[in-house]
């Protein structure tokens, strides 16, 4: 298909804008690197001094160059083993920045009555706090297991079942939109890694936010300059 320059930085595929967006009735982000600045394993990784190590498995996960992401987190996070819980809170003061343009982004979204979808590889301890930061809807995330005050290196029993990978990401896109009584064509997903094309491809409309190749080469928005809130120049009142 077709990718088409709409304007410096900003990328479309597949339809023609602007789009009314209020046709959508839900919007699905990704957090790490998509609504906030940082890749909080990585962060947490630092506390260790194995950030280097952390990141080079986080760096091919995201490319897709590791297709195990599963996999993938359980190893990272078995590095992580013995890094005091208060790193966590460390990381979310002083580290993690919300990216540019998404409050603006979510803020249209709400006014134009989507529901808004949290749902990501990284962990409960920030996905919480940028939920209730954003207001959003729903979240889903991976717990970190604790023990007498440190990371255990493990991710903790979830009452709603496995670790949070591309799958696992599509399928909670899917289950909204029917506990919504809407088509997933009524859904917006936006991501920047290849483990939230899944959850892109069954939603009506895909955003990739300065994404890794093979997310922009999908994706039927792609913002590759600019803050999230680039994507409402494609959107009418």
């Amino acid at each position: 298909m077709t990718v088409q320059a709409f304007a410096p930085g900003l990328f479309i595929r597949g339809f023609t804008p602007p789009l009314p967006l209020s046709h959508y009735k839900l919007v699905a982000f990704d957090m790490d690197s998509t609504l906030i600045n940082i890749e909080c394993v990585d962060e947490i990784a630092a506390a260790a001094g194995r950030r280097d190590e952390v990141a080079a498995i986080t760096e091919a996960a995201m490319h897709g160059e590791i297709t195990d992401y599963k996999d993938s987190l359980r190893r990272r996070v078995a590095l992580l083993a013995g890094v005091p819980e208060s790193a966590l809170q460390q990381v979310y003061e002083t580290r993690l920045q919300l990216n540019p343009g998404v409050e603006t982004f979510v803020q249209a979204c709400q006014r134009s009555g989507l529901k808004t979808l949290l749902v990501s590889g990284g962990f409960t301890y920030f996905s919480e706090r940028v939920r209730h930061r954003l207001g959003l809807d729903f979240a889903r995330a991976n717990a970190l297991g604790v023990y007498n005050g440190r990371l255990t290196g493990t991710l903790t029993d979830r009452p709603w079942g496995d670790i949070c990978d591309g799958a696992e990401k599509r399928r909670v896109v899917l289950e909204v939109c029917e506990l919504m009584g809407i088509e997933p064509s009524r859904a917006i997903a936006v991501g920047d890694g290849a483990n939230d094309l899944p959850m892109m491809s069954v939603a009506g409309l895909s955003i990739c936010y300065h994404g890794k190749p093979a997310v922009r080469e999908q994706a039927m928005i792609s913002i590759e300059d600019g803050g999230m809130d680039r994507a409402l120049e494609l959107f009418s009142a």
